[in-house]
């Protein structure tokens, strides 16, 4: 896909020593762009941005979204709020004013600068969906008052302001709704699937499922991802999403957990938990904008995916013991 931009830019991005932003952070500097990572470290780590210490185009400042930030860039991208059950769910109002009060710090800094402002929404947007798979026009299914609601629809409010600020100060936006992702730099305390499922087959411990693995999600790998983001932001101006990026492959939680068992060569036997309130029964992508827009579709297969997650895991897993 041929490129918009080909002079050196100076990129934001908050969150940036997150899981995507750190894979986005690096992808930006190999293009040769100057990046400012931006992070309060809540669910980000320095570990996930130590090989950057010494680059001549990267800078990290410590600071949290939801206080105003005065900083010279021209482009945006704004990956920063807890992303797991278990890290959103921790402070929830916390998680409510990232999504929101951050939006509306970036969107104004966007404003001030006249440069184009990338959002990382969510799939969760949709909620426990109705219609499968879920394209961009449905409207979504969700508890407005739930124990996931900080997150839900916080991110949904985030993606009602970057399109008010589209609309009333015809601000370049590009909205992004993030389905399942997975791949090396995952915390491995997040609570989510495919990091849990991983770490406690590694650790000889039960694997947990939660209802009775017949939930379905889609899983997509960090790079491929990544490639999306990079394809939207750099789209015509017109394309202001939101869109779709994730894998429409489908699989239940428990192929997912019967595939870990057996790539990492696990004794762990598999149990089973009460399903917690408001899970989704079904996740799965329609990517059709994505292709036919950005010409973007996944490539790295679930099984390929995993086995580079093993290998992060197995590394990660060895320096804590020896730390």
């Amino acid at each position: 896909m041929a490129r918009l931009y080909d002079s050196r830019k100076r990129i934001l991005v908050t969150g940036g020593a997150g899981f995507l932003g750190s894979h986005l952070t690096d992808r930006l500097l190999e293009q040769g762009h100057e990046v400012l990572c931006v992070d309060n470290l809540f669910t980000g780590t320095k570990r996930n941005i130590d090989h950057l210490h010494n680059h001549p185009r990267f800078e990290f400042m410590r600071h949290d979204v939801t206080l105003p930030l005065y900083v010279e860039v021209d482009e945006i991208y704004n990956l920063a709020c807890p992303a797991s059950p278990v890290h959103y769910q921790h402070d929830p109002v916390q998680t409510t004013k990232t999504s929101v009060h951050g939006a509306i710090n970036m969107l104004g800094l966007a404003k001030r600068l006249k440069c184009r402002i990338f959002q990382a929404s969510t799939s969760e947007v949709y909620g426990d969906p109705s219609v499968h798979p879920q394209p961009e026009e449905y409207w979504g299914n969700v508890n407005p008052i739930g124990i996931r609601s900080c997150y839900d629809e916080g991110k949904r409010c985030a993606e009602t302001l970057f399109f008010d600020y589209h609309r009333q100060h015809d601000l370049e936006i590009k909205v992004v709704r993030i389905f399942n992702t997975y791949g090396p730099r995952m915390h491995h305390a997040d609570g989510r699937v495919v990091s849990n499922f991983i770490v406690q087959a590694l650790s000889g411990q039960p694997i947990t499922i939660y209802g009775d693995g017949s939930q379905t999600r889609s899983f997509c790998y960090v790079d491929d991802l990544i490639e999306g983001f990079i394809r939207l932001m750099e789209s015509d101006a017109s394309v202001t999403g939101p869109i779709n990026i994730g894998n429409p492959g489908e699989f239940t939680i428990r192929e997912l957990a019967e595939k870990v068992v057996a790539m990492t060569g696990s004794k762990s036997e598999i149990v089973y938990h009460d399903l917690p309130h408001d899970d989704p029964k079904q996740r799965r992508p329609d990517i059709s904008k994505a292709q036919s827009v950005l010409g973007w579709e996944p490539r790295i297969a679930l099984d390929q995916g995993l086995g580079r997650t093993v290998e992060y895991f197995e590394s990660l897993l060895k320096t804590m013991a020896a730390s």
